[in-house]
């Protein structure tokens, strides 16, 4: 599959008020890094990075990042390794790209997606997702985009661990022993509530003997 291309901008200047400016630009700074390569601060696009994200599913997509100094142009293949987000303006602040090498083996945490109904469900027990990503390790190009899991054949009781996945291309490196999905039953589901209501309860009278004690 043809890899997104993102264009980026050498920034000149660091700090806060650059950073500002940036923003009002309509930009926002970001840095490049590798292992074998130079750090270079970037300027980039917001919504041409946001465009480029969503052009797979997951979030370890790979980018063909064309970084311009001056009338020179260079391609990396990168991964965005940290995005910051401003969630209450709805937008992106500052991003990390991390250079990659399409022999060299990284280490990513895959999401896990559920496919199907549990047959215990239908007697009234509920599905619980207990882990909702996988850390593996594979190439680049084999990285999945997401793990999916059958567990219509689970019943009340069932369970779905790690060591009873496979992924193609890829080792897992998360805890074989560790549950993924589980169905439990609705008794268990009912007590959970009623132990976070009785826990409300006694915090409940915490307080008002709390305020009793202030007022006297």
């Amino acid at each position: 599959m043809e890899r997104p291309v993102l264009k980026a901008e050498v920034r000149e200047g660091k700090g806060k008020g650059v950073a500002r400016k940036l923003r009002d630009r309509g930009f926002i700074p970001a840095i490049f890094y590798g292992s074998h390569s130079q750090t270079i601060p970037l300027i980039v696009n917001p919504k041409e990075l946001s465009l480029t994200l969503q052009t797979e599913a997951g979030g370890n997509v790979l980018i063909d990042l064309d970084i311009k100094k001056g009338d020179q142009f260079e391609r990396k293949v990168v991964m965005v390794k940290e995005l910051q987000f401003d969630h209450f303006q709805k937008r992106a602040l500052h991003t990390d790209f991390y250079e990659v090498a399409m022999d060299v083996m990284v280490t990513v945490e895959v999401p896990i997606h559920l496919i199907g109904k549990p047959e215990g469900t239908k007697m009234g027990g509920i599905l619980e997702q207990v882990r909702r990503a996988i850390e593996v390790q594979c190439l680049p190009g084999d990285i999945p985009k997401s793990i999916d899991i059958d567990v219509s054949a689970l019943k009340i009781g069932d369970s779905i661990h790690v060591n009873e996945i496979q992924v193609e291309k890829a080792k897992i490196l998360s805890d074989t022993n560790f549950t993924i999905a589980t169905v439990v039953p609705p008794i268990a589901e009912e007590k959970k509530v009623e132990a976070v209501t009785a826990e409300a309860a006694v915090e409940g009278a915490e307080v008002k003997e709390k305020e009793k004690e202030e007022k006297e």
